[in-house]
């Protein structure tokens, strides 16, 4: 599950929240994000748990729409996961895939298209390319952010983004951006 939210901001009826927890065990959520590889298959980090969890289902599922690009998203059924479904995102590598600012906010976007084109109301991120993609935290925070706000004024279905963080220290510095980012919102 998750522990109660370090922060949550609401933007035009979107409620934007960052909590600690597993991404693989957020049963309130319609959908889960995988920080997937070009592959969509198993993997570790954030791929990894979300395949253990979901069983050799998902992999079958996933193989049909491999590979994708950076930048891309793609949905599948959730399988063994507690949710409806999961998208699969694959993030930019940092100092390979470029612009890697442009390439990691279309993953939030296109996950969030996705959402809405199957009438989600609620999606589970983690912090997408910040592990073995190299994406500074604070950085990725930041775009993930902006464009989570910037998308929010055009969501008709999604009501809810959670942001799921395993680390105390990245919690704390996502909560901290999105308070930060959410001021500078409020003051234009």
């Amino acid at each position: 599950m998750t522990d109660a939210a370090a922060a949550s901001i609401t933007r035009h009826g979107v409620r934007i929240e960052c909590v600690r927890g597993d991404i693989a065990r957020q049963p309130d959520m319609d959908a889960v994000v995988n920080a997937a590889n070009a592959q969509l298959m198993p993997g570790g980090g954030v791929a990894g748990a979300i395949h253990r969890a979901a069983g050799p289902a998902l992999a079958e599922e996933c193989a049909a729409m491999a590979p994708i690009r950076p930048g891309e998203a793609v949905i599948s059924g959730a399988h063994g996961l507690p949710n409806r479904h999961v998208i699969h995102c694959l993030g930019p590598v940092y100092g390979t895939d470029k612009p890697e600012a442009a390439l990691l906010a279309a993953c939030y976007r296109n996950a969030l298209d996705l959402a809405e084109a199957h009438g989600l109301r609620s999606v589970a991120f983690p912090a997408l390319s910040t592990g073995i993609f190299g994406y500074p935290m604070a950085d990725a925070a930041r775009v993930a952010f902006s464009t989570l706000l910037a998308r929010a004024q055009n969501l008709q279905s999604v009501r809810h983004i959670r942001f799921v963080l395993f680390d105390p220290s990245d919690l704390e510095l996502h909560a901290r951006t999105l308070n930060d980012i959410a001021g500078e919102d409020d003051s234009t």
